[in-house]
């Protein structure tokens, strides 16, 4: 079991079988805490395991789920992650939000601020022929909020040992958002055997893949974003590369 300390967010060490975590900047504490509120009433609803977080004077601790992070593809796979991704979009939103989870206007106010930034930022550092179909994809993102989703559901966040997944981890982003978020690794970045999995389990609709490839072209731009805001160029750089490779 590898814990890298690399969070955007948040700092990670083990405390014998604990795993901590605090925030990296104050705002970021809330969402933390958070997860203590959410998780608890939430794991009982899921077919696969999720941390369940209590409070410290740092921020919170939770029992170390022993994986490490998706690395290896087989359908089996797939269709664990399509069955929980199912039963997590299927919860009551109007409870998720009672117990922590942020509600659907907070959310979009966020989403929107950064889709300002991004087309004032982001967008100008595009080639002029590109710059059309970024700003299109930026109009078509946003606007469904229709179910609890994890928001940040990528292979860092999917623990797997044995060939079996044995956690679904960080679940700071959580919100009432886009059920095509969470899907948008998993059916464009993940492995092939791996989306056909969750598409099996999932039963993924056109119109859900086509939002989900949608917000797979919006990662890039979140990292160019990220790199403008820490002056980080060469990182600015590398993502405006993937965002011409996926528009």
């Amino acid at each position: 079991m590898t814990i890298t300390d690399n969070g955007w967010d948040s700092r990670a060490w083990l405390e014998g079988d604990w795993l901590h975590r605090a925030p990296r900047r104050e705002e970021v504490r809330p969402r933390l805490l958070s997860e203590a509120r959410l998780l608890p009433w939430l794991a009982p609803q899921l077919p696969l395991p999720v941390p369940i977080p209590e409070p410290t004077a740092d921020g919170v601790r939770h029992r170390l789920l022993v994986g490490e992070p998706l690395s290896q593809a087989s359908t089996a796979l797939g269709r664990e992650l399509g069955a929980f991704l199912k039963a997590l979009h299927g919860v009551d939103p109007v409870a998720a939000v009672e117990h922590g989870a942020v509600d659907a206007s907070t959310a979009a106010a966020d989403k929107n601020r950064f889709l300002a930034e991004a087309r004032e930022l982001v967008l100008p550092l595009l080639p002029t022929a590109n710059q059309a179909a970024g700003a299109a994809l930026l109009d078509r993102v946003e606007g469904v909020r229709t179910a609890l989703i994890h928001a940040d559901l990528g292979p860092d966040h999917l623990l797997v040992r044995d060939g079996r997944i044995t956690g679904i981890i960080d679940w700071t982003d959580a919100e009432i958002g886009d059920p095509a978020l969470d899907l948008s690794w998993l059916l464009n970045g993940a492995p092939a055997v791996v989306a056909e999995g969750v598409s099996q389990t999932y039963e993924v609709t056109a119109e859900l893949r086509e939002r989900a490839l949608d917000w797979h072209r919006l990662g890039p731009w979140c990292a160019v974003h990220r790199g403008l805001l820490l002056d980080l160029p060469d990182e600015v750089d590398e993502a405006l590369e993937g965002i011409l490779d996926r528009l």
